[in-house]
């Protein structure tokens, strides 16, 4: 599928539009009266309608991927490139395959197919360790990431790629957004199984279920309603903005927090105690979560999410209560959508 479109619409092409945060934007973005046309690309071709999104595939992980994708671009207002792969985490050589030549791939056909806009996704995992206190940092906070973590690694890199790629090409908006940990209902059964593995099963996150909370050192994160995020996808995609944009809920979710959603006490745990079990887990390819991301989430700096109130005009609808527990109930509940890194199933 290639096409030009016409002069002065605004067709916008998602990239990983079938996952989490994709099937949040498609939808916001279709939403919107000044939005012509979405494209939806994943690898795999969904099931899913949404009234206003079309589909095609393409597989960024291949070398033959760039062409086809400079076709499917030309002609297009914007691109959200959101495509990216968890897994697996004993194998980094793949998910580099994926994320970084892949994301490298999309920029380049931005280039050739003459798009003014690129709203790429980043995340808080391209920060170097930093402060655990609010306000927390803001933009300007170094992006090395966590070098164990292949994710913050990844993630990092394609910040320098981008630095260079806004440099050669100044006549492109780029954007370059940096939410904490995403959640919603319908995503839930795939980070079950992305960060815990398939045969955890859903219905034994429940409060009477779980006991206790660790307590444990630089447990401090933030946590987005993945439609919140969505829409601050949609205002940096329909207004003149570039940069990057720190994105946030409050409160910021710690042990205390978590105990009073579960309804649970709250125990404290040595790190490295927990750090040696999740490692022998992961090595024995008991769980799909490394160590090393572990490591790089006890590390995160808390964000300030001033410049994305002020500048996109941006405020999230949902606390990270709300978010955490829309995850809940999505596990327990098996809930999902026609997708393949979404179908849901209800699990034990």
């Amino acid at each position: 599928m290639e096409t030009t479109g016409r002069p002065g619409a605004k067709r916008i092409v998602v990239t990983g539009a079938t996952g989490n945060v994709g099937t949040s934007v498609v939808r916001a973005l279709a939403a919107d009266p000044g939005v012509d046309s979405v494209l939806g690309l994943a690898r795999r071709r969904p099931a899913l309608e949404i009234a206003g999104v079309e589909w095609d595939t393409v597989d960024l992980s291949r070398d033959d991927s760039e062409e086809r994708l400079t076709g499917l671009l030309r002609g297009a207002y914007a691109v959200v490139h959101l495509a990216w792969r968890f897994q697996p985490t004993h194998d980094p050589v793949t998910t580099w395959q994926s994320n970084v030549l892949g994301s490298q791939r999309v920029f380049r056909a931005v280039e050739r197919s003459g798009v003014p806009a690129l709203v790429h996704a980043s995340s808080v995992g391209a920060y170097s360790p930093g402060p655990k206190d609010e306000p927390g940092v803001d933009e300007q906070w170094p992006t090395h990431g966590w070098p164990d973590a292949a994710y913050c690694r990844e993630k990092a890199y394609l910040e320098r790629v981008l630095d260079t790629f806004e440099l050669r090409h100044p006549q492109i908006r780029v954007v370059r957004m940096r939410p904490g940990f995403l959640f919603k209902e319908t995503a839930a059964p795939e980070q079950r199984r992305i960060f815990a593995g398939r045969h955890v099963p859903g219905n034994r996150l429940r409060p009477d279920l779980l006991p206790f909370v660790p307590d444990l050192e630089g447990l401090r994160f933030q946590v987005l309603h993945t439609d919140d995020a969505a829409e601050a996808y949609r205002l940096a995609v329909l207004n003149d903005v570039r940069g990057p944009f720190n994105l946030a809920a409050d409160p910021v979710i710690d042990a205390r927090v978590l105990a009073e959603l579960l309804d649970a006490r709250i125990v404290r745990v040595p790190r490295a105690l927990v750090r040696t079990a999740l490692a022998g887990a992961w090595r024995a390819h008991a769980v799909p979560a490394s160590p090393h991301l572990f490591d790089a989430v006890l590390r995160l700096p808390v964000l300030d999410s001033t410049r994305a109130h002020d500048v996109l005009g941006w405020q999230p609808t949902r606390t990270a209560e709300e978010a955490l527990n829309a995850f809940l109930h999505g596990v327990r509940e098996g809930k999902g959508e026609d997708t393949a890194p979404l179908a849901g199933r209800k699990v034990g």
